[in-house]
């Protein structure tokens, strides 16, 4: 099927050639639909905190043991271009035509374009958009009052100006202050020196970024670190790392043939989110946590993102503090176990791990059960806010079978639910809460060795969907989710945070809700 060019530009990328043939087998097979149980909910899936539990486990992450060391994770590659969309569906069709004008002066939508140029100074990169149109020798108060929309749009999107649209989310203003603004790379700078430092004061933050971007970001981090430093009383250590080209997958054409680009080269696409489990593969720390680049608030909502960041950090080390010690007596040939021995683990495993275990399952085996719970012990885990349901898009919890016909908690997007299955529209409608990618891992054994993270990963959880190049149509691939079918095999603990813990900039117009003003 390959030619000794494909084979050479397969070689060259790092990639594997019996991968690529599994990836050309799931074209043509398609990805199984997964098998909802029942939607996780509070009482059954999805642990609420009480109150007064609250800072008893945020003391027990704040005075966990000196050499257990903590990393925040934040992807961060790729351009912003979606977050102007319609910006650029204005810019494309508003023809300044009489018409034209009276429909802009009409819609008074949250979104809408009159919403956008109304409120054009409360945004944090006004005053860069300014400086760029004087530098045209334009004024922004003329020109809005001129109707020159299409001018300030330019000046902000395109590169004869701030070149918003091309830059990555993570290097946009987000957020103004009384003297200066913020981005959002910034914002996490000041997270990571609350919740994420180690008893010496430093605070280590890993973004996956495009290598395209790596002089921004490093150039945005030497100006800013020192005073985020001073403010907040400790120290970076800021890393980056690219998602790798062997993790792009092929892609095809409409008869699932290798599509070949107009140089007869074969074409591959990047794997989405889920290619970046090889980069948290390579993170070596205690505790992980992982946030999304654009969910972030000003300082003066912070407290509650603080005090739930610290509260799951708990709820993990607490929980992993029982599962190591548990297999330490498991993993110990010379220790003999008695049958209640091994059904107070099986209760914790059902009722805490939130695992049901197959009917296949002799608990009478003392042998096969100690196997079993060696096995479901022995992983890394996870532990996700989830987030009442209020319309946004997201992931969703649930109960899921597995391969072993167990039942667990699993992150399931849309798009992996088999929606004509009325049964599994009604489990997906009676869903009442979802991931707002809020998660703190433990990617160490009871012994302090890294998991090797791809073992865990269950690769029939991909999805394929209609692209095009160049103008012809192709199918490509995406990977597992990094926090859906690329950490389906962890040990996962769902517990409920608050809303305002969750607050995307998916659009530019997220950044005028009250959330992002200061």
């Amino acid at each position: 099927m390959f030619s000794k060019k494909d084979l050479s530009l397969i070689k060259k990328r790092g990639m594997d050639k019996t991968k690529i043939e599994e990836q050309l087998k799931h074209f043509e097979t398609g990805f199984p639909k997964v098998k909802l149980v029942n939607p996780a909910i509070i009482t059954d899936g999805i642990m609420r905190i009480k109150d007064d539990e609250i800072n008893v486990l945020r003391d027990y992450y704040l005075n966990r043991p000196k050499k257990l060391s903590v990393i925040k994770f934040v992807p961060a590659s790729g351009a912003a271009t979606r977050m102007f969309q319609k910006l650029y569906d204005f810019l494309n069709t508003y023809q300044e035509t009489e018409e034209d004008y009276l429909a802009y002066m009409k819609d008074k939508s949250p979104e809408g374009m009159r919403k956008f140029f109304d409120d054009i100074e409360d945004f944090a990169f006004f005053v860069d958009l300014r400086a760029a149109l004087q530098r045209k020798d334009l004024d922004i108060e003329n020109l809005l009052e001129k109707n020159n929309f299409k001018e300030i749009l330019n000046t902000l999107l395109n590169l004869n100006g701030l070149n918003y649209s091309n830059k990555p989310k993570g290097l946009l203003r987000f957020h103004k202050y009384p003297d200066y603004t913020r981005t959002a790379f910034e914002e996490h700078l000041a997270e990571a020196l609350h919740y994420a430092k180690n008893y010496k004061g430093i605070a280590q933050l890993h973004l996956t970024i495009s290598e395209e971007h790596k002089k921004l970001f490093a150039r945005k981090l030497k100006k800013s670190k020192s005073a985020f430093e001073k403010k907040y009383d400790g120290k970076l250590k800021v890393s980056f790392s690219y998602q790798k080209a062997s993790s792009d997958t092929i892609a095809v054409d409409l008869e699932n043939k290798p599509f070949k680009d107009v140089d007869e080269s074969l074409l591959f696409r990047p794997g989405g989110h889920g290619a970046l489990i090889e980069n948290l593969n390579e993170l070596k720390a205690d505790i992980v946590f992982i946030k999304n680049i654009d969910n972030i608030v000003p300082d003066r909502l912070k407290d509650a993102t603080y005090k739930y960041k610290e509260a799951l950090a708990g709820v993990l080390l607490k929980y992993q503090k029982q599962i190591f010690d548990y297999i330490a007596e498991l993993d110990n040939k010379k220790l003999e176990l008695s049958g209640e021995q091994l059904g107070e683990m099986l209760n914790f495993a059902t009722d805490k791990l939130c695992i049901k275990t197959p009917k296949s399952l002799d608990p009478d085996n003392l042998g096969k059960l100690r196997a079993y719970l060696l096995n479901k012990f022995n992983r890394p885990i996870r532990v996700c806010g989830m987030v009442k349901n209020e319309g946004e898009p997201g992931g969703g919890p649930f109960w899921v079978k597995n391969p072993d016909s167990s039942s667990s908690l699993h992150i399931i997007e849309n798009s992996q639910i088999d929606h004509e299955d009325k049964k599994q529209a009604k489990i997906l409608g009676a869903s009442t809460h979802f991931n707002p990618v809020d998660l703190v891992c433990g990617i160490n054994d009871y012994k302090g060795k890294k998991f090797d993270l791809t073992l865990f990963v269950d690769p029939k959880m991909g999805f394929i969907s209609k692209k095009s190049h160049n103008g012809f149509p192709l199918r490509a691939m995406e990977l597992p989710g990094l926090w859906n079918g690329a950490m389906a095999d962890w040990n996962t603990i769902f517990v409920e945070v608050p809303t305002i813990t969750f607050n995307p900039v998916k659009t530019i117009f997220d950044l005028l809700r009250v959330e992002h003003r200061n």
